[in-house]
């Protein structure tokens, strides 16, 4: 369980979106705020879908083989094989895109800088609660999902399972926490350094999105496999 926790929170950490969508909120006026109230609302996530699955489970992981336990690798070999899909369908999506026509690929920049450009204005006039907003629609809830199917396997009478939970809340946080302690530590330079972060993500993120749902999809559906035939 542990390893799985860690894998899945090392993924969500480094998934683009939320991190693109992140660093509009900290870099709009009282960004440090709206930040926070993101954080707070993805953590709220982790940790609510973490609490209902442990109350499910009484803190007790099911027997192997009994029927909870298949259906949790079940549910975690489905969530895998989907992700592993939604990843090559991006891949054909982004090689199509490479493959147009340069006027079709121009008109689609200019509608992403005008896009760009209205979030950003919508960003400047959000409230902490808008942000919070967006971090609970920007949550990978496919993953989030993997993880909640790996927290069947906790067992809360032993102090490591606390801290795996914990140290999985904090790794798929980690990526928001640093830019938010970057921004409140250093702002001018954090204002510089998360656009160059932004541009480069524009750039980078189809291929980020296809490589991590790939790394995760192959991961869940080879452990999920190898567990229920073993």
């Amino acid at each position: 369980m542990v390893l799985d926790l860690l894998v899945i929170g090392l993924i969500i950490t480094l998934f683009p979106l939320p991190i693109m969508a992140f660093v509009l909120v900290v870099s709009a006026p009282r960004g440090t705020r709206k930040g926070l109230a993101f954080i707070l609302a993805w953590l709220a996530c982790l940790v609510t879908v973490i609490a209902i699955v442990l109350l499910l489970t009484g803190g007790q992981p099911p027997p192997p083989r009994s029927p909870p336990s298949v259906a949790a690798l079940a549910a975690t070999l489905v969530i895998g094989v989907g992700l592993i899909f939604y990843s090559e369908h991006r891949r054909r999506r982004r090689r199509r895109t490479v493959a147009s026509p340069d006027s079709a690929a121009n008109a689609r920049s200019a509608d992403s800088a005008r896009s760009g450009e209205s979030l950003n204005s919508r960003m400047d006039d959000a409230t902490g609660w808008s942000a919070a907003a967006l971090a609970v629609l920007l949550q990978p809830w496919g993953m989030v999902g993997a993880a909640a199917a790996t927290v069947v396997q906790a067992d809360l009478s032993h102090g490591a399972s606390f801290v795996a939970l914990m140290a999985f809340c904090l790794l798929a946080t980690s990526t928001l926490l640093a830019m938010e302690l970057y921004a409140v530590f250093s702002p001018e330079k954090a204002q510089h350094a998360l656009r160059n972060m932004r541009a480069w993500l524009e750039r980078h993120k189809e291929p980020a999105i296809v490589v991590t749902c790939l790394v995760l999809g192959l991961w869940l559906v080879g452990r999920s496999l190898y567990q229920l035939t073993g």
